[in-house]
Formats: structure tokens, C-alpha cells, sequence
């Protein structure tokens, strides 16, 4: 018989994160509930958060990451800082470390609530992003959207933050842009074979950033953390930016910081909203405070 599993519905910065707890079960959040999941008001998300047993030794969780259309991400710097307060407000601990996909990473919070993470080394070649054809310089690539002669959206810069994005600089208002017509069409373009993660940004100063991003399998999103990194990074290596940077996103500012041991460190908030629980099968829960819900 399927139990259902506890969850809290969070945002960091509006990216929209449902955590699960999947510890001590052998079973998994299937895809068709993560649909169901986002189909209601409720409980729409960008990303689910499920925490299982450790799988390595050291570790404090495996975090597996699902997006709204059930297909999985490697990373999710937004969803790991809401697995961090959980975890935190559970055990007291303040310093974690958590396995993904896309390996180890360390976390921390501070006494503000502020929460850190180590999102790890970027990826600059063009086969460990992965790009469909070599490109001896990541740093911009041939990709354009609109008319040849007058590109709305052109030479971006590539890179892994375990997770494939594309940033495409531009000189305006990130809003002047049609993200949402661009996104999925770039998402999806030969030239990204794992998919891409799409931004637009504008570089306002030496430390400052406004992004918007279309995120890979769960679209137009207010806050995409490993956005956030790979715009930092890549700012600083084609000399935008310094190392350090506050970077924008409709839901609010990130602290990136590209440290000089090559690890890319994200500070930002997370915030409760609601917790239940859920059923990972099917997708039908209830709030905890009311037993109120899609059950």
C-alpha cells in the first residue's frame, strides 16, 4: 500500500519548489504525479525537491530533482536552498551536504536566513555542456534568433552549472525581450541535444546583472538559480563583470560569487508557504493544517 509522503510547498525567490520527503521509502515521485502536482493551483511548481537516503557515505540526503513536465534536472540552486531551510528547521543543523545527479554539493544557513550554496565548478567545453558541434570558445557561440542581418538574439555564451544554459547579452530591458515565444524554440534547438536552459541578460554594472530565464522542462520562471551562476561566470570570463556580482531575477536579488578555487557560491533566501502530503503515485494531497485539498 502507497503511503503518502510529508511535503512543504516553498519558493526561493518565486521559483516555485515543493519538497518532498521520500527518506527510508523505496519508492519514487512518478511523472505523471509530478503533472497532477503541477495542473493544480495549489501546488503548481517549477521543481520538486525529493529528499531520499543518503546514497553516499558523508552525504546528508540524495536529492532527486523532477520538473513540472516530469522530466528530471541535474540542479536546481532555488530548490536546494529550500531543501536547506527544511532540513534546517528539522534538525537544527546549519551546514549540509547533498547529493544530485550532478554530484556533491555543500550548503549552508546563515543566522539571517540567508542561505548559501556551493553549486560546484562550471563546465566550459563545448562536449561536457553538451553542445551538438565543437566550439573551440564557449565564451560566444554562433546561435542567432530573427533575421540574419538584424538578429533579435545572438552569440551567446554556453555553459554547464550541471545543467546546460545558453545567456544571451543584450543592451536593453530584459523585457523588451519575447522570452516566451524564444524560450521553447531555443530550449529545443539542435544545438543543445540535452536541451538547454535559455536567459536574456542585461549587464548594468561591474557587479550587477538583471536575468530573465526560460528554464529547461518547466518554462518562464521568476527565479532560476543555476541561471543566476552560469550569467555570474560567464559575465566574469568574457569581462562584463567581476567575480562577484548581484544578479536580478524577477523574484529578487542573488549574491554569486565565482571563488577563486574555480566553485561557484549562490546566496539568496527561501520562504514557506504551506506543508501536506502527498501521494507520489498519483499526486493527490492534502494540506497538513486542514487535510484540505486535491486528495
Amino acid at each position: 500500500m502507497i503511503t503518502r509522503a510529508p511535503f512543504a510547498k516553498m519558493n526561493g525567490l518565486g521559483n516555485e519548489i515543493i519538497v518532498a520527503d521520500m527518506r527510508g521509502r523505496a519508492d519514487r515521485i512518478t511523472p505523471q504525479a509530478a503533472i497532477a502536482l503541477d495542473r493544480d493551483p495549489a501546488t503548481k511548481f517549477d521543481q520538486i525537491m525529493a529528499i531520499h537516503s543518503p546514497h553516499s557515505d558523508g552525504t546528508d540526503a540524495y536529492v532527486e530533482i523532477i520538473n513540472s513536465d516530469g522530466t528530471h534536472a541535474q540542479t536546481c540552486g532555488n530548490g536546494m536552498r529550500c531543501v536547506v531551510q527544511a532540513l534546517s528547521a528539522q534538525t537544527g543543523k546549519r551546514e549540509f551536504s547533498l547529493e544530485t545527479i550532478a554530484g556533491i554539493l555543500t550548503a549552508s544557513e546563515h543566522p539571517d536566513g540567508q542561505i548559501s550554496v556551493d553549486m560546484g565548478r562550471p563546465h566550459f567545453e563545448w562536449q561536457e555542456i553538451p553542445l551538438s558541434e565543437p566550439f573551440h570558445d564557449t565564451r560566444k557561440i554562433e546561435l542567432q534568433i530573427g533575421p540574419i542581418d538584424a538578429p533579435v538574439l545572438h552569440s551567446p555564451s554556453v555553459v554547464s552549472m550541471g545543467n546546460p544554459h545558453a545567456i544571451f547579452w543584450v543592451d536593453q530591458d530584459v523585457w523588451n525581450y519575447d522570452l516566451e515565444r524564444f524560450g521553447p524554440m531555443l530550449e529545443n534547438h539542435p544545438m543543445f541535444p540535452e536541451r538547454a536552459n535559455i536567459s536574456i541578460a542585461h549587464v548594468t554594472s561591474r557587479n550587477a546583472i538583471t536575468l530573465r530565464t526560460w528554464e529547461r522542462g518547466a518554462g518562464i520562471t521568476r527565479a532560476c538559480g543555476s541561471a543566476a551562476c552560469a550569467a555570474g561566470v560567464s559575465a566574469a570570463r568574457t569581462d562584463r563583470t567581476d567575480r562577484a556580482v548581484t544578479v536580478t531575477v524577477p523574484g529578487g536579488p542573488l549574491v554569486i560569487e565565482w571563488l577563486e578555487n574555480d566553485h561557484v557560491l549562490m546566496t539568496g533566501p527561501a520562504e514557506w508557504e504551506f506543508s501536506g502530503s502527498l501521494d507520489p503515485q498519483n499526486g493527490n494531497w492534502a494540506r497538513s493544517e486542514d487535510a484540505q485539498g486535491a486528495a
